[in-house]
């Protein structure tokens, strides 16, 4: 059984003007083909949808109960063409989104919060996870786009375009009481246990942070593997040991955590996203476009 959306104008025509020759006037045609029309809708429904007299038309108990649902019906269908539009812009429609826990210290809330303001329509599906997965996910096309900390392996290189978004220099998280106030030398600090990425899942950044410790002629005993800054910086807050994390992590305000800048010069930890090349997505391509901008308008400070 199939009801078409004219016969549902028709009922409603009729059922609002409950009068069939003056719903023929409003709907634009003449009576009788009005009138087999809800014969018709009638015969498909098995029930009938008015009472018809000589004098008057008036709404059946099944008639009344059909009409607050044909005008729903006939409401969402009149929303379509705007519904598409709003698609093929890149306005509506759902963006899965995954990100480097560090991104949620730095640029991934004001850009958040920019976008939603320009793209309400929007569905964002969030999630954290290692730039490994993220590789993996973007290559099985199991997300759109991902803010990892590159470098992008070779394999990934064919199939995945990267837009780099902060650069920021590397901080020491240690314990507290353990510093003297302002920046230090990395020569200088306690022989504390470091934490740090395991290299399979961050190899950039872990192999960054040894290079720290190298240059300052330092060989830091590991003693914690962490996957997550969180983590890390919790780790530091129990007096595990110290960190090198990027920057922007000093936003995550720990008990017992105090955050040192580096006299020592200190690679940039690039955070950028990351999205397959064949991926057409409107609402990618609108995300990338507002990215992209905003990077270009932010660059000078970063």
């Amino acid at each position: 059984m199939n009801v078409e959306l004219r016969q549902l104008r028709y009922f409603v025509a009729v059922a609002e003007e409950l009068h069939f020759g003056k719903a023929a006037e409003r709907l634009h045609m003449t009576q009788p083909p009005l009138s087999q029309a809800i014969q018709g809708l009638e015969d498909l429904l098995g029930a009938a949808l008015f009472l018809r007299n000589r004098r008057n038309v008036t709404l059946t108990p099944a008639g009344d109960a059909l009409l607050p649902e044909a005008r729903r019906m006939l409401a969402q269908a009149g929303e379509l063409p705007e519904l598409v539009r709003r698609a093929a812009a890149g306005e509506a429609g759902r963006l899965l989104l995954n990100f480097v826990s560090s991104a949620d210290y730095s640029v991934l809330p004001p850009f958040l919060r920019l976008y939603r303001s320009q793209y309400p329509q929007v569905q964002i599906i969030l999630q954290e996870a290692t730039s490994d997965r993220q590789l993996d996910d973007l290559l099985h096309a199991r997300i759109d786009a991902g803010l990892l900390i590159p470098p992008l392996p070779d394999k990934a290189r064919a199939q995945l375009d990267y837009l780099p978004v902060l650069s920021e220099p590397l901080i020491l998280a240690a314990p507290g009481g353990t510093m003297p106030a302002g920046a230090v030398w990395l020569r200088d600090v306690p022989p504390l246990p470091l934490i740090i990425f395991p290299r399979p899942i961050a190899p950039a950044l872990h192999d960054a942070i040894l290079a720290c410790f190298a240059a300052a002629g330092v060989t830091p005993a590991i003693g914690q593997e962490a996957i997550q800054m969180q983590t890390i910086v919790g780790l530091v807050s129990a007096g595990m040991g110290m960190a090198l994390v990027p920057q922007s992590v000093s936003n995550l305000m720990r008990p017992g955590v105090e955050y040192r800048a580096l006299r020592d010069t200190t690679p940039l930890v690039e955070t950028g996203l990351a999205w397959r090349r064949d991926n057409t997505s409107p609402v990618l391509q609108g995300f990338l476009e507002l990215l992209r901008n905003h990077t270009n308008a932010d660059s000078p400070a970063a």
